[in-house]
């Protein structure tokens, strides 16, 4: 059985195999997609913020908040 786990949970500097995103608002999916954040894609989180979290995806860093670490499922 495996255990679902999100961002949010990830443990800083490792990376992380984008397993799904689960969001409601086909804008904010088209968005991350646009940042390469889509299922099947590498992702490290680098550092954990008090509201939000830093990952690193492809050449980029980016910023994001809690809520949306918690549905992005690794």
């Amino acid at each position: 059985m495996a255990i679902h786990m999100t961002l949010k949970d990830a443990v800083e500097g490792k990376e992380y195999i984008i397993q799904r995103i689960d969001t409601d608002d086909e804008e904010l999916d088209a968005f991350l997609f646009s940042l390469g954040c889509y299922s099947g894609e590498h992702i490290t989180v680098v550092s954990h913020l008090k509201n939000s979290c830093v990952v690193s995806i492809k050449d980029g860093r980016y910023n994001i908040d809690l809520q949306l670490a918690e549905a992005i499922s690794i």
